[in-house]
């Protein structure tokens, strides 16, 4: 079903990997310069009952641990972005289903000091190629907020096709936000 995890993608430019304890300093850098960057896009969490604490996030051991316990599942492939030493970002492939649909969604964020520099389409055309060649996806979307000028860029360039709308799709800001998906489907399966 999937190749062995953790897996080492490689660009031109960049190396994407999955993320390691020892990344938690650079990573809490570059999250913390860019929260006002990322806000408009980051998805939040609903408050569903009085008991849930929306806020309380993981630390940064347990994410790696849950997103390298999911990789090894099969279920979500996450990737930080790395440009020479530097992280400048973060790439996953979540909600994998096999079976009859063969399918994912691509989420990812850029550090606003390597955006518009073809880093990102890079970071999609890598982690597009490994989920049909190596995970035999048929199916991979993306969805966007349509207001995301810069994400809708990166999926035509990697060649993600517009497929229609998506009202009150994700959480977002403090309420349901409306997106746009693009897809791509593997080419080599029938």
């Amino acid at each position: 079903m999937t190749s062995t995890w953790p897996v080492v993608l490689h660009t031109a430019d960049l190396r994407l990997q999955a993320l390691r304890f020892r990344d938690r300093t650079q990573w809490n850098n570059v999250r913390s310069e860019n929260r006002e960057w990322l806000a408009p896009w980051e998805a939040t969490i609903p408050t569903i009952t009085e008991t849930e604490d929306p806020s309380r996030l993981p630390s940064f051991f347990e994410m790696v641990r849950t997103l390298n316990s999911e990789a090894r599942g099969g279920r979500s492939f996450s990737f930080a972005i790395w440009h020479e030493r530097n992280l400048i970002g973060q790439i996953s492939l979540g909600g994998v289903i096999y079976g009859a649909m063969r399918g994912g969604h691509i989420g990812y964020w850029i550090d606003k000091n390597y955006a518009n520099r073809g880093f990102t389409t890079q970071a999609v055309s890598a982690l597009t190629e490994y989920s049909f060649a190596a995970l035999n996806l048929h199916r991979i979307e993306i969805n966007i907020r349509p207001e995301n000028a810069a994400s809708r860029r990166v999926a035509e360039k990697a060649g993600y096709i517009f497929e229609g709308e998506r009202p009150r799709y994700l959480h977002i800001g403090g309420t349901w936000r409306d997106h746009v998906v693009f897809v791509k489907e593997n080419p080599s399966i029938k």
